[in-house]
């Protein structure tokens, strides 16, 4: 497993410019608050990189630094070869941004608000309307495409605000929680059209308490807490952290749990994790099949009955528990409310707003 880089002078290596999103040393404070304390991330051009963290961890605060919304207080931040600070108007130029609420215009209608942004995005007449239609069929709009949003439901205004992502294949696309409020079926409509996007060249950065997200989408995942990142790397790297595969038995009996144990115990050459509440056992293992054969044989000899027994890998779940101390939570608070924009921001850049969403 990767893990965070140690320097924290903001000074980015000549080696690295091959990424399309680097952040070194960042540091950004709201009064007593530090949200960012040495934040540092690399996220190769096509790739897409999946930032964990629990509540308070700095995952939006990041997300705005990049996006140029916030001028960090100290480190070094690049998008696309451009400073976050110094370029903020180039910068703009070049990424897309979905931050927590969606940002659509509510008197326009569905399909409106997407030729809106179509011409914004300098697509002429015919090509906004034909990309507005293309986008209300996939993220399955096309019912309520003549209807004003502030009609729509919570996850039909996030379906629509998504899709504004989406007009355009921006080279560095922001996603911060892309899925809050969906339901299944429309959080896989947002994950094909993320990988349609990436297919295209476009490199995301996605921030979610979704591990599962993660998990389908992320090439690389960084996993923050309390400002900085204190891992990264794939998602089956992330998992090795807790080892191989592990074992997972359901006993009929609770009350057998101890004996249990004390059999898979010497199978295993390690104490099983036991949890009482689901009669239920894990232990790792390695070789999986004969892992498999020869619990069944050991607890049949012991006459102890099992309700339920598999193998499986660790879970990101788990990974995140035992990185942070947290579960994952819906929700993200790490930035105050009345410093969401910071109104330095881009001051270098005499505070322009074009481009990026």
């Amino acid at each position: 497993m990767r893990t965070a880089a140690a320097t924290l002078t903001g000074e980015i290596a000549a080696g690295e410019r091959e990424c399309a999103v680097l952040a070194r040393g960042l540091r950004k404070r709201y009064g007593e608050t530090t949200a960012l304390d040495g934040f540092d991330l690399a996220v190769p051009y096509g790739t897409v990189c999946g930032l964990l963290g629990p509540n308070g961890a700095g995952k939006s605060t990041a997300v705005r630094v990049l996006s140029t919304l916030l001028r960090p207080d100290g480190g070094r931040a690049e998008v696309g070869g451009f400073d976050v600070v110094t370029q903020a108007r180039q910068v703009r130029y070049r990424i897309g941004l979905t931050g927590q609420n969606p940002a659509v215009d509510d008197v326009l209608t569905g399909r409106g608000n997407l030729e809106m942004f179509g011409r914004l995005y300098h697509l002429g007449p015919r090509a906004a309307r034909r990309r507005a239609q293309e986008l209300l069929e996939q993220f399955n709009l096309t019912d309520v495409a003549d209807t004003p949003p502030r009609r729509y439901s919570g996850g039909m205004r996030r379906r629509l605000d998504l899709a504004v992502s989406f007009i355009m294949a921006p080279p560095v696309l922001f996603l911060d929680e892309p899925t809050t409020g969906l339901d299944p079926r429309h959080r896989l409509e947002v994950w094909n059209g993320v990988r349609d996007l990436v297919a295209q060249g476009t490199t995301v950065l996605l921030t979610t308490h979704y591990l599962d997200e993660v998990d389908q989408l992320a090439d690389d995942i960084s996993v923050i807490d309390r400002g900085r990142v204190i891992a990264r790397g794939t998602p089956d790297e992330l998992k090795s952290t807790l080892g191989g595969d592990q074992l997972d038995v359901v006993l009929d009996d609770p009350a057998e749990l101890g004996r249990a144990a004390e059999a898979l115990a010497v199978l295993a050459g390690a104490p099983p994790r036991v949890r009482p509440e689901a009669s239920r056992l894990t232990v790792p293992v390695r070789e999986r099949v004969t892992a498999l054969t020869e619990a069944l044989r050991v607890l049949e000899a012991a006459g102890i009955a099992v309700r339920d027994i598999g193998i499986r890998r660790p879970t990101l779940d788990e990974v995140f528990v035992r990185l942070t101390g947290h579960h994952p939570e819906s929700g993200e608070t790490d930035t105050p409310a009345d410093t969401a924009v910071d109104p330095a921001a881009g001051a270098g850049d005499e505070d322009e707003r074009e481009g990026g969403r």
